[in-house]
């Protein structure tokens, strides 16, 4: 018995000293949290960051690869000359990036039109936020080779796009396929995708 009684002292005794170590241990522990409290800082304000870096480095790789169908950034007129023995279908898309709290989409999916005519379709916006956002439409079109065909005589993404918490807007895109279309291209598909952008007098700080 007496024994028994000394080891459950023995047992207490290490209990106590595992409980005075815990001090030490939690101030570790602390320290790793506040540690990784500031990676995700960190990483949030990275990716805050990245996201207004997107749509000059999209530019960036267009201008240099020649690819991924990005069209003219101003407008031109109509055209001079309609082929009405020729359709091509035109379809519409919108991608909206991470954080943008809008909801952007065109009024009509597909479209199917003679080259050469004039052509209006709206993209509808709503800002979800609370509060004011200007947002920027970056087109492309698909297959890259007939972005040089897909001609826009009017276009919001010529500009940003201020909308006011929970605002709505119709944004404008007029355009019309070039005549000169190859032959084998039947098919086009215009894709918007809205990024944030930066308000311009704080761009011209910068």
């Amino acid at each position: 018995m007496d024994h028994e009684k000394d080891n459950e002292k023995d047992t207490g005794k290490g209990k106590d000293k595992d409980t005075s170590s815990n001090p030490t241990e939690h101030h570790d522990q602390q320290q790793r949290q506040r540690r990784s409290t500031w990676s995700l800082v960190g990483m949030a304000i990275g990716m805050f960051g990245f996201a207004f870096a997107l749509v000059p480095l999209y530019d960036v790789f267009c201008d240099i690869t020649g690819i991924n169908g990005k069209t003219a950034d101003t407008p031109t007129t109509s055209s001079a000359r309609v082929d009405t023995s020729r359709e091509v279908t035109v379809e519409f898309v919108a991608y909206i990036t991470p954080g943008v709290r809008w909801t952007f989409e065109p009024e009509v999916r597909t479209l199917v039109v003679h080259p050469g005519q004039t052509h209006t379709v709206n993209y509808q916006a709503h800002n979800l936020g609370t509060q004011a956002t200007i947002g920027q439409a970056v087109p492309s079109v698909s297959p890259g080779l007939g972005a040089q065909y897909f001609n826009k005589i009017e276009c919001f993404c010529f500009n940003h796009q201020p909308l006011g918490a929970g605002e709505n807007a119709a944004l404008p895109l007029v355009f019309y396929v070039d005549p000169d279309l190859p032959a084998d291209i039947h098919t086009l598909t215009l894709a918007y995708t809205l990024f944030h952008a930066k308000p311009a007098t704080l761009a011209q700080t910068q």
